[in-house]
């Protein structure tokens, strides 16, 4: 089967054929994915951005959709045909071990689940069964983007009706949270971006008012919103350093910064309000619980109550996934999906 490895940081993904396990392990899944979704925590990974990657080479991928094709001993969540998601946060099952890939006799490393490949050994914990007539293509979102979107609005920020929300970066995962603080009947919902075409997609999943993000005067337009300089929930997805110190700065005293990016440098902040009623808070994928969210999810979608129809902008096969993951750091895409089901 083929994937894409990270044999070298900062450089692009080898696409080669790789050898399966021979035997799977105790709680592991094998599944052929169908779709993977390309989340900005592959590219930090791919990038080095926390620093030197310890285990190269490695594979890459932690939120798609595909078919179970065989099951390890102890596993009873999931059997051969179910369609599933694949996501990194943990579920219910097992915690296996790890896989152990090969490529040309070499060993290559892998998480509890990757979703670069054609076929994968997943943890099933890392698995959330899913009705069979559910679109496949749609369902790879529900392994992070989805998940983490509205997680952080329903668990990290509990956002209460028609309290005001700043988004800064409306990316996947920032234009899920508008959709679900729309949901909550949160207003305004202001989001800050540096592209405008994806201030002009927010707006079509819940945004009131989008604002781009090298505007001189973001107070002076944050004031003609909500006539306040302040927000009540603040929810910074780019891991920028300055800008989560301006979103602490523009959130009220008594409101809350959630961190959903992860910070690349250090930041520097006026701690004293958080001794009383404000709160900075960083996310873990929105503290979401994939197999009691996602049948959630998925029972709003088939009712027309929630829509990931304007996610996705772009689909590319796995030969083309450096393409795809240049696009993706230029800023002009929504969601990027990968194809990996032949047909």
């Amino acid at each position: 089967m083929k994937s894409a490895i990270l044999v070298e940081s900062k450089k692009p993904l080898v696409v080669a054929e790789i050898d399966l396990p021979a035997k799977l392990k105790f709680g592991q899944v094998l599944v052929k994915v169908c779709y993977s979704g390309i989340c900005g925590a592959q590219i930090n990974e791919i990038d080095a951005v926390k620093g030197p990657d310890k285990f190269l080479p490695h594979f890459l991928g932690h939120e798609g959709s595909g078919i179970v094709e065989k099951i390890g001993e102890g596993v009873t969540t999931v059997k051969p045909g179910d369609h599933v998601v694949l996501h990194w946060r943990k579920s219910s099952g097992i915690q296996s071990a790890t896989p152990k890939y090969y490529w040309n006799g070499k060993k290559v490393n892998a998480g509890w689940v990757t979703t670069f490949n054609e076929k994968a050994v997943v943890s099933e914990n890392r698995l959330t069964v899913i009705p069979k007539d559910f679109d496949m293509r749609t369902a790879s979102l529900l392994g992070c983007s989805v998940t983490t979107g509205f997680g952080v609005v329903n668990n990290d920020a509990q956002i209460k009706i028609g309290q005001s929300v700043l988004i800064f970066g409306i990316g996947g995962v920032g234009l899920n949270i508008a959709q679900a603080a729309s949901m909550v009947s949160a207003y305004p919902i202001i989001g800050v971006d540096l592209h405008e075409h994806k201030i002009n997609m927010g707006k079509k999943l819940g945004l009131s008012h989008g604002i781009i993000a090298n505007s001189k005067n973001l107070k002076d337009e944050i004031y003609n919103i909500v006539n306040q300089k302040v927000v009540d929930t603040v929810f910074e997805t780019t891991g920028n350093s300055k800008v989560i110190e301006q979103a602490y700065e523009l959130t009220n005293p008594e409101g809350k910064t959630i961190l959903v990016g992860v910070p690349r440098d250090k930041i520097s902040i006026y701690s004293l309000p958080l001794h009383f009623n404000k709160v900075l808070k960083g996310s873990h994928g929105g503290g979401s619980i994939p197999d009691n969210d996602i049948p959630r999810y998925i029972r709003l979608i088939k009712n027309k109550k929630m829509t990931l129809e304007n996610l996705i902008t772009q689909e590319f096969n796995l030969s083309e996934i450096n393409k795809a993951l240049d696009l993706c750091r230029s800023g002009k895409a929504g969601r990027v999906v990968i194809k990996l089901l032949s047909k």
